[in-house]
């Protein structure tokens, strides 16, 4: 048995995968705000209560809002910040008395796409988190790739590509930075840049109603989106990108951001699939099962 457990900021939930990758188990709970021992008690507590009703021990994944250092072993780049600069595996591990696995959550959503998903049966699969924050991860044949620095996939901290005057001026981002890829495709950009205070959801009906400022506004994400990822096929060159989040479920994109990427990829044809995620807001916390594999 697995069990995999997204640490969110609001919940902290847990799944448990049987031997053939079905769910036998899911619970949730609320994430203990700001306080970092009360988060480690609750992730025990469900751990705990998860093995005592299945009657097994289980293998345990973590996914989480940020990375641990390869450095100091300690959490850096969370945005739930009681994490950041504790050394959360090994407390996890003493807590629970066994190894636990970490990864990023975005990561995790990029494996569990991978293994048994929207790009199952891909070999380079990138995995897109469009939502509150823009993220991404990379899974090389089943497998996740972490990187020297630990922040393999994280293109939502890159700058936009060859910015124009409808992208300026460049949008400061929490990183200290401007211009970052994030500030542009989170939900938040979206709505920012579509005027009119209202949620990515609340835009595309409007623009399916024939208004004409968030027609705008979608066809201005649309061809941000496929400047970002023509960057990404021209390193990685994967043969699938799979979004998630928020924003995965505008439909539209998927006909039309690959119709945009071509003129941005450096090649005569592009034949990587742009996929909308099978398991929706469950990917983070399958992954973060399937980080012990199959």
């Amino acid at each position: 048995m697995r069990i995999g457990i997204d640490l969110g900021g609001t919940k902290i939930e847990l799944l448990v995968l049987d031997p053939s990758g079905r769910e036998a188990l899911r619970r949730r709970v609320p994430t203990p705000h700001g306080d970092y021992a009360a988060t480690l008690a609750a992730v025990q507590t469900l751990v705990a209560a998860a093995e005592r009703e299945l009657g097994a021990r289980a293998t345990v994944g973590v996914g989480i809002p940020g990375a641990l250092s390869l450095v100091s072993g300690k959490v850096k780049n969370a945005n739930s910040t009681c994490l950041i600069g504790m050394p959360l595996g090994n407390d996890l591990e003493a807590a629970l008395g066994r190894e636990v696995r970490l990864a990023n959550d975005a990561n995790c959503f990029a494996l569990s796409e991978a293994t048994d998903g929207a790009g199952k049966g891909a070999e380079v699969v990138f995995g897109v988190i469009l939502g509150t924050g823009v993220g991404g991860g990379i899974v090389v044949h089943g497998k996740v790739l972490t990187g020297q620095n630990a922040i393999a996939g994280e293109w939502g901290h890159n700058p936009l590509p060859l910015p124009v005057g409808q992208d300026l001026p460049l949008p400061e981002c929490y990183c200290g930075r401007r211009g970052c890829i994030e500030t542009y495709l989170s939900g938040p950009g979206l709505a920012r840049d579509a005027g009119q205070g209202i949620a990515p959801a609340e835009i595309a009906a409007r623009a399916a109603a024939g208004d004409a400022e968030c027609e705008a506004a979608l066809a201005r994400y649309e061809e941000r989106l496929a400047r970002a990822l023509a960057g990404v096929i021209n390193i990685l060159d994967p043969d699938a990108i799979v979004l998630g989040g928020g924003l995965s479920n505008l439909s539209r994109l998927y006909a039309s951001v690959p119709q945009l990427w071509r003129r941005h990829v450096f090649s005569d044809h592009v034949s990587t699939r742009l996929l909308r995620n099978a398991h929706g807001d469950s990917s983070g916390v399958r992954g973060a099962a399937w980080l012990w594999g199959r």
